[in-house]
């Protein structure tokens, strides 16, 4: 074939492909990625009845399974009877310890939080700490017996707080059931031991000091995606009648001294917004800081966090101090469930920063099937929510769960097919 007449061919069908290609679309080789999905999906970890901090190879072993199963967020428990669980300088300069003392013994020292950031990390996890006792703390720990001016009081000078279910970590649970017999004897079995809890007064300047000053080391020291605080944040509404209370509200009332009644409106606000101020302090404090690291809360519904511990987290969310709610519906009836999602401040709340709510998963006494779990997830889901977070981690997919494990992985992996991202602030 002639050599001229090669070259043309293959000329005219080079001019001819690109005809082609410029006229017929392109076909995509595969279609276009699906949105990305939007949930949050958390749980909580705590010291409490959890060996998942202090054992060798726990949380590596935990924050692998979270990730397979699509959680991304994790709140890890930083501060519970008045030991922090991270190394702390704060603490040390308080009270002469750094951190738990068991957490030191079992893991030797190692800075537990830096390791369960580092997972985070490596397994797409937001890590929020979380500063579970708030003003909460055992009578007997060193901090309360090194600074017993610290604590607030009642009208008759007592100062321990009355059970509330603590160890089933249940502050909003219907307790009109009787105990059962393991719940019984949690309580009794703590007795002897001098676990009574007493209350931090957090309108207290040291104390408020002590509270900012744990935070801000932590968001600093850390690469953590935020910090929450939950129920423990306030005040007990029959407490704050200890010296140091009485005299500031007498300077600022003319020399009166604060009503006999605790639940006098007056005497209630007054004492909602001095917490108020506090919470204004820490998030402007961990601002300056980080400037991009989350606020948030997980608090019992409005009207009960007001009128049992003064928190007034409506007002909060409002002047912006929150900017993400996972409120605590541990409810065992759906119906009641329900109900808690649809009240007046949670629906305030979701106008303004994303709203999760938090799922109660069993506790040693009080074990949660999965198909109650799958249902108030489904229910949340149902109602718009953010997402949903799970109290607590041993009881997810643990021994003390109604089912076998096996069992319990799969009913989440139901729950969560596919990965999500957990939702973005405004801010």
């Amino acid at each position: 074939m002639d050599k001229k007449f090669q070259t043309g061919l293959v000329c005219l069908l080079s001019l001819m492909l690109v005809v082609v290609l410029l006229v017929v679309p392109a076909q995509q080789s595969k279609p276009p990625a699906a949105p990305a999905l939007t949930e949050l999906r958390g749980v909580w970890l705590t010291n409490v009845a959890s060996a998942v901090l202090f054992r060798p190879g726990g949380v590596q072993r935990a924050f692998k399974q979270l990730s397979q199963l699509h959680f991304n967020t994790v709140y890890p428990v930083v501060w519970n009877r008045g030991h922090t669980l991270y190394p702390s300088f704060v603490l040390k300069r308080s009270i002469g310890r750094s951190q738990d003392p068991m957490l030191t013994s079992l893991r030797l020292g190692k800075d537990v939080l830096a390791e369960m950031v580092q997972q985070g990390h490596q397994q797409g996890l937001r890590i929020i700490p979380w500063f579970e006792y708030g003003f909460m703390a055992p009578a007997g720990s060193a901090l309360v017996q090194q600074h017993p001016d610290w604590l607030t009081s009642r009208q008759d000078g007592t100062t321990a707080i009355r059970s509330d279910w603590e160890q089933l970590a249940l502050p909003n649970a219907t307790k009109s059931r009787s105990p059962s017999w393991l719940e019984f004897a949690q309580q009794k079995l703590r007795q002897p031991f001098g676990i009574s809890r007493v209350w931090l007064n957090p309108l207290h300047p040291e104390v408020q000091a002590l509270m900012v000053d744990l935070i801000v080391e932590v968001v600093t020291r850390y690469d953590v995606a935020g910090i929450q605080l939950d129920d423990h944040f306030g005040l007990p509404v029959d407490f704050g009648y200890d010296a140091f209370t009485v005299e500031l509200y007498q300077q600022e009332h003319g020399g009166k001294p604060p009503p006999d009644n605790p639940l006098d409106p007056e005497w209630m606000r007054w004492r909602a917004n001095k917490i108020t101020a506090l919470m204004e302090q820490i998030f402007r404090a961990v601002k300056v800081v980080r400037p991009y690291c989350l606020i948030t809360l997980s608090p019992n519904s409005q009207g009960f966090s007001y009128r049992t511990y003064l928190q007034d987290w409506q007002t909060w969310v409002r002047q912006g101090w929150i900017e993400e709610l996972v409120l605590q519906v541990y409810r065992q009836r759906l119906s009641t469930f329900v109900a808690e999602l649809k009240q007046p401040a949670v629906q305030f709340a979701r106008q303004r920063i994303p709203v999760a709510i938090g799922i109660h998963t069993g506790s040693w006494g009080q074990p949660v099937n999965m198909q109650q779990i799958q249902e108030q997830v489904q229910a949340a889901r149902e109602q718009g929510f953010d997402g949903v977070s799970f109290f607590y981690w041993e009881s997810l997919w643990s021994y003390i769960a109604p089912e076998s494990p096996q069992m319990r992985r799969q009913g989440f992996k139901t729950l969560f097919v596919a990965p999500a991202q957990p939702p973005r602030t405004n801010r």
